[in-house]
């Protein structure tokens, strides 16, 4: 046997969300290792678009670039025609012209809400900058297990080596070994739908009604594409989710559901899914934490879940990173749960929701009609697109200014340059706007963990932003003041002392 100790996180999973958190620590200066079972990427039938804030998020890393070039759209900030529909509720098409694009929470950035980029591709761009910043990925690799002690984690690799950390990272899906090992409570909703999808050969297709069909059976999906199909069937879960999707299995769902006369021939991809609804009631148990569905699972209508997964990384990462290094102040780590657990729980109410409205009986029609009424309003659509798009989201970090607690503005600064453009190291950031020498005097002792950005913007609000590494607003002051003290408490609060480090982090090197 042999053990190797040169490493301060351990992340199990090399999805889309374990190599967001592995990039955002590696961009920190930590010591990572990523393992996953699989020997190549996954390339199932999942997420086939990930949201505004999702999209914010890669680009404060310099990645949207990258998966706009997959979409084959426009920047994220350029001008685009307006789709007929900004997405759907449990099947029910939601306008897009009601929406109120100049609702304050969504500040100009549609008309898209979604980015059309498979989650295969989000997960080969991630992989590949997860590469260039040298992160260590060892594929074909299972974790058998793991020990915890004082100091850290020692983790049980297949074939007989054992990795240690400081830290222990579960991004292992929904099924996560990581949570059921640990001992997380992992409460819920038990599954009463049965999803399947593929792409495939039909016969018949044209018998087919294109979109979201509700059927006394259940619901089906046709489309977008040739061959593309969905199933939603109201009778309960699968008997074996495991075993693959056949032809067969794929025709008799939906002959039963849209009642045509049509043909599977060909099943080339082929997923289930089920309703089933549970979220971990802490997101950390000592030195192992959870990370995307290892840490809740749900129904992916709206498509939720990778975009849930994707906040959890870059809220993680920044914490478990100053801990790692022993500047984090107290109790920093212990905010990842209370910020992201609130969130996952709308998620998890979100698609039962969906789930209510789908189903076949008088009561659930009742409902859809009125749904369908409410989404076609002004304020209805509006409310939907800030839901599904990720901008209602924001945290509790202090009363004070309106932007306190909520994503970063993208401001234009006056040498030509985006505030995301001083985002891609992934330190925090604060911004001077008034030219305010004792805001940049603060600052100063933080030069390690913190970069300065002075100039001007038209459309501020605003002399002064403390943004953190996650693009979340720690502290602001109004466009005619300055408030020093509240930066002062801020910086301490989110950054800790700037002369030394915090007993817990320290306390996690000591292994080494």
């Amino acid at each position: 046997m042999s053990t190797t100790t040169d490493h301060d996180v351990l992340i199990v999973g090399a999805g889309p969300v374990g190599l967001m958190l592995a990039t955002e620590l590696q961009l920190a200066g930590v010591r990572v290792l990523v393992v996953e079972r699989r020997t190549k990427p996954d390339t199932a039938l999942k997420a086939g678009a990930f949201n505004t804030a999702s999209a914010e998020a890669f680009e404060r890393r310099g990645l949207l670039s990258a998966m706009e070039a997959v979409a084959g759209r426009q920047p994220l900030q350029g001008e685009r025609k307006r789709a007929p529909s900004v997405g759907h509720f449990g099947g029910i098409q939601v306008p897009a012209d009601p929406v109120d694009e100049r609702d304050p929470s969504l500040r100009g950035r549609g008309p898209d809400w979604y980015v059309q980029v498979p989650q295969a591709e989000v997960e080969r761009i991630l992989g590949e900058r997860a590469a260039e910043l040298g992160v260590e990925v060892r594929r074909g690799v299972e974790a058998r297990g793991f020990d915890v002690d004082e100091d850290g984690v020692t983790v049980h690799l297949d074939g007989g080596d054992d990795v240690r950390g400081a830290w222990l990272v579960g991004c292992d899906g929904g099924r996560s070994a990581v949570r059921r090992r640990a001992g997380f409570e992992f409460p819920g909703t038990d599954p009463r739908i049965t999803v399947r999808q593929a792409v495939g050969t039909i016969e018949g297709a044209e018998q087919l009604g294109q979109g979201w069909q509700h059927t006394p059976t259940g619901l089906y999906i046709h489309g977008p594409g040739p061959g593309r199909i969905r199933t939603v069937e109201l009778d309960g879960p699968p008997a074996d989710r495991e075993a693959p999707v056949t032809a067969a299995e794929m025709e008799a769902s939906l002959r039963r559901v849209s009642g045509a006369d049509v043909r599977v021939r060909e099943v080339t991809v082929g997923t289930r899914f089920t309703d089933h609804a549970r979220q971990a009631t802490s997101y950390r148990r000592g030195r192992v934490l959870l990370c995307g569905d290892a840490a809740h699972v749900h129904s992916p209508f709206s498509g939720q879940g990778l975009n849930l997964g994707i906040g959890d990384a870059v809220n993680l990462g920044w914490k478990l990173a100053a801990t790692v290094q022993g500047r984090a102040p107290e109790g920093l780590l212990d905010t990842y749960t209370s910020e992201r657990h609130p969130i996952g729980a709308w998620v998890l109410d979100w698609t039962r929701a969906q789930v209510a409205v789908m189903r076949g009986d008088a009561y659930s029609r009742a409902l859809r009609d009125t749904v369908t009424d409410l989404l076609g309003t002004r304020d209805g659509a509006t409310y939907y697109v800030k839901r599904i798009s990720g901008l209602w989201q924001r945290y509790d970090l202090g009363n004070g200014h309106p932007l306190v607690g909520a994503t970063m503005p993208d401001l234009r600064l006056d040498d030509g340059t985006r505030l995301s453009d001083h985002t891609r190291g992934g330190r925090a950031l604060l911004v001077d706007l008034a030219g305010d020498d004792e805001l940049s005097a603060l600052a100063k002792p933080y030069a390690d963990r913190l970069e300065l950005v002075r100039g001007s913007s038209n459309d501020a609000g605003t002399s002064g932003l403390l943004i953190r590494p996650d693009g979340f607003v720690a502290w602001a002051s109004a466009a005619d003041a300055s408030d020093p003290a509240g930066l002062e408490a801020a910086l301490t609060r989110w950054l800790g002392d700037a002369a030394g480090g915090a007993e817990e982090g320290n306390a996690s090197r000591s292994f080494l």
